[in-house]
């Protein structure tokens, strides 16, 4: 597998989701750390982002709700290189019925090599980085390449 560098802006575009019984837990985080997530790009799925604009002030763009596709619109961006970083406090011992889409998620988070926090401590840790607030480069799979590899070889059919 093929794999390109890409450059993480300074601002970052940062995905906040959260499963219900945690959506109290993210609200707390993110009110508590507005001063440094004011100034990047924020979004979520439909419930918890429309909570956190309402609650916090930040501007908060919100996809549709998670278990309606909103974990898939944002895994999308993921794969365009589109999402930084992505919070999601998650309910381990809540089974959900779209937790396929949820390790969808986790899964395309990890395959793109972006920034994955699961729980206030690793946000925290996250926000604490000094990369959180300047540029810097990563290594991604090159999707281009996979698309390309498959477009040439049906036509090779």
């Amino acid at each position: 597998m093929l794999h390109k560098k890409i450059r993480i802006p300074e601002k970052k575009t940062i995905a906040l989701v959260a499963h219900d019984h945690k959506k109290d837990d993210l609200l707390a985080w993110v009110y508590k750390n507005k001063d440094l997530l004011k100034d990047h790009n924020l979004l979520g799925t439909g419930n918890t982002a429309s909570l956190l604009s309402e609650r916090t002030g930040l501007k908060v763009k919100a996809m549709i709700s998670g278990p309606l596709g909103g974990d898939q619109q944002i895994g999308a961006m993921i794969s365009e290189s589109k999402v930084d970083i992505l919070i999601f406090f998650w309910d381990p011992l809540e089974a959900m019925p779209h937790d396929p889409d949820v390790k969808a998620l986790f899964r395309i988070s990890t395959l793109y090599n972006i920034a994955l926090a699961t729980c206030p401590t690793t946000a925290n840790y996250l926000i604490s980085s000094p990369l959180y607030q300047s540029s810097y480069e990563v290594e991604i799979v090159d999707n281009g390449h996979i698309l390309n590899v498959g477009h040439r070889d049906k036509k090779k059919s």
